[in-house]
């Protein structure tokens, strides 16, 4: 009981902190274009590695699926919808090829 107590105080820290410390702040512009980007980034971390380890001979099939999900993260789509778009023309290139 104490174990689970600890590891939900040590999760609600951090995510209150921001609204006491930051709680009717403005964020300078710079650090609110870093924070949109968080999601872009962890994604990319997570998948990036994947894209390459794609099963041999398949390398071109995690490339055409990274391309698509640049393009529709560069045009400023929502995260799922970048997921979503990358999965739909992967899905598509291998119904075609």
């Amino acid at each position: 009981m104490w174990m689970i107590l600890g590891m939900g105080l040590v999760t609600y820290i951090p995510r209150m902190l921001p609204f006491v410390l930051f709680g009717g702040k403005e964020l300078p512009p710079f650090v609110q274009g870093v924070l949109k980007n968080v999601p872009y980034a962890t994604l990319g971390a997570l998948i990036f590695p994947g894209i390459l380890l794609i099963k041999e001979g398949e390398l071109s099939f995690g490339l055409i699926g990274a391309a698509a999900a640049f393009l529709l993260a560069f045009l400023g789509a929502n995260v799922i919808v970048v997921v979503i778009g990358a999965i739909s023309v992967l899905s598509l290139y291998s119904w075609i090829w």
